[in-house]
């Protein structure tokens, strides 16, 4: 819709403003924002695509779960470390 009207409105901004108001967008930056990500998403403006950020986002999480294990083994592994060098009292 922005493509649309652009040529009845002096720049760019004043564009998403007024199409931003008739759609009843909170606010202009928010359709600003979107146009930007379809734009890098059809590969006319450079960045990270959506396809790409949600495929980052995945591997983050799937990355985190490993690190949590490791951790807990970690702790688990000093504790029982702790355990053998105490020296045991026999009654």
């Amino acid at each position: 819709m922005v493509a649309e009207v652009r040529p009845d409105y002096p720049t760019e901004w004043a564009t998403i403003n007024a199409v931003a108001t008739r759609l009843g967008i909170g606010t202009a930056e928010t359709l600003r924002t979107w146009i930007r990500q379809a734009q890098i998403d059809e590969g006319s403006r450079p960045g990270r695509t959506t396809d790409e950020s949600a495929e980052l986002k995945r591997l983050r999480r799937e990355n985190a779960e490993p690190r949590r294990a490791n951790e807990i083994l970690k702790a688990a592994s000093a504790f029982f470390a702790a355990e053998l060098d105490r020296p045991h009292t026999h009654s």
